[in-house]
């Protein structure tokens, strides 16, 4: 599987497509439509939102798990997109127990962050939370839900009679008509979703029992899930390597490798701590060189030095058993180059993730420099073609990680980067 160490945007869908040409099966297993994958393809650029990067492969099946929200009418703009594009989406799979997004999500989403006003979570406003929080109250309508207009009907009734009044009085925002809106899914979105409708679950145990490869990936990170992200600035699941187990009905034994993907350097969206965080002109230089803007929102993203305090912990609740580096060119024109190995917290060193939110919105950076290589890397393809400084610099994320790197990215093409161990 791969997961994200940082605040997610990681590039882990370029990774994820060069894993998947060895793989039969590729699973999405938690978030929605907020999160994207911008995959570059003989110079054509893709960029993917629900449909798993597996799709770009004839051979593979995409399929997207029970953990994930689905917004039916962004994945089917999705797929007209790729088909437009000459990519076959007919072996796509959906998990009949995934839960939908719908309209009144994404209204509910909207007004509950602008009421939060300064103290707003920095949310993509696509629904996504409130959807995950109807899922947790079981009130939520799932994708077989339309194979059954009867049932879809009946549910829509039930939640919309608590939504409505809360739309109205609370939020001064016009109800939602019922009819209107089981038509709408019912009669434009199921006629083209049922027969991408499946279990899943049986679907990828046939695989694992047949033998096959299957590469499960997530959205968003590791800081950014509901339970070890730095909450509440967080994502509504959980995208660390054990999410998979729930969002795609697999247990512990089945992952034989969890590949850990981080940026040669750091960015976070949205609002919440970010001790590594520069605001002078090499976060600038991180931003326009890296191109850090949103995917999906278009949002700049904070940038910042390479922080092996999140990396550390990352390795530990995702048992990351290898690293793929990305963006490393991002750094080519840096010298020296900084890396966080420990914060200082109110005068004490801590070479740990400080468990307390308090101390995580305190925490004072300290550095440790190495030579930057000012040489370009992006056609670079071998690793004994690295200047010195640049394999030092890998180097000293391995020891500092505790693992080794097996990926590194050295531009956005899918052909560039360097295997520093066999790929599959």
């Amino acid at each position: 599987m791969v997961v994200g160490t940082q605040w997610g945007d990681e590039g882990k869908g370029k990774f994820t497509d060069l894993l998947a040409r060895d793989m039969d099966m590729v699973v999405r297993y938690q978030g929605g439509h907020n999160a994207g994958h911008t995959l570059v393809v003989e110079g054509q650029t893709f960029k993917l939102q629900l449909v798993p990067s597996g799709v770009l492969y004839p051979h593979v099946t995409p399929m997207i798990g029970n953990g994930v929200v689905i917004d039916p009418r962004v994945l089917l703009d999705e797929v007209d997109r790729l088909s437009a594009a000459g990519v076959d989406c007919g072996r796509l799979k959906i998990s009949g127990n995934a839960h939908l997004i719908l309209p009144y999500h994404q209204t509910l989403d909207v007004v509950a962050e602008r009421h939060l006003g300064r103290n707003k979570l920095g949310t993509t406003k696509r629904g996504i939370g409130p959807a995950y929080a109807d899922k947790a109250a079981r009130v939520g309508l799932r994708v077989q839900d339309l194979l059954d207009p009867k049932i879809f009907r009946e549910k829509l009734g039930v939640v919309l009679h608590e939504k409505n009044p809360l739309l109205a009085k609370v939020y001064n925002r016009l109800p939602f008509d019922i009819e209107t809106l089981a038509n709408q899914y019912l009669e434009e979105c199921r006629p083209r979703l049922e027969a991408h409708i499946a279990d899943t679950v049986g679907l990828v145990h046939d695989a694992l029992e047949g033998g096959q490869n299957v590469l499960f990936e997530g959205a968003q990170a590791m800081f950014l899930d509901l339970d070890h992200g730095t909450y509440p600035f967080v994502t509504s699941s959980n995208p660390v390597a054990g999410g998979v187990c729930v969002g795609a009905g697999v247990g512990p034994r089945h992952i034989d490798r969890v590949i850990g993907v981080t940026k040669a350097y750091i960015s976070r969206v949205g609002s919440g701590p970010f001790p590594c965080e520069l605001t002078d002109e090499i976060g600038d230089h991180l931003v326009d060189v890296g191109r850090e803007y949103g995917t999906n929102t278009k949002r700049r993203r904070r940038c910042g030095w390479l922080d092996t305090v999140m990396l550390r912990h990352a390795v530990r609740v995702n048992s990351l058993s290898d690293l793929a580096i990305t963006k490393l060119d991002v750094l080519d024109a840096l010298d020296p180059i900084k890396v966080c190995v420990a914060y200082e917290v109110d005068g004490e060193r801590r070479d740990s993730m400080p468990y307390h939110q308090s101390e995580i919105h305190r925490a004072v950076p300290i550095y440790e420099e190495l030579p930057g290589w000012c040489t370009d890397l992006s056609g670079v393809g071998d690793r004994a073609a690295l200047p010195r400084e640049a394999e030092d610099y890998l180097r000293f994320i391995e020891e500092q990680a505790g693992v080794p790197a097996s990926l590194v990215g050295v531009g956005p093409g899918r052909d560039q980067f360097i295997s520093f161990s066999p790929v599959s």
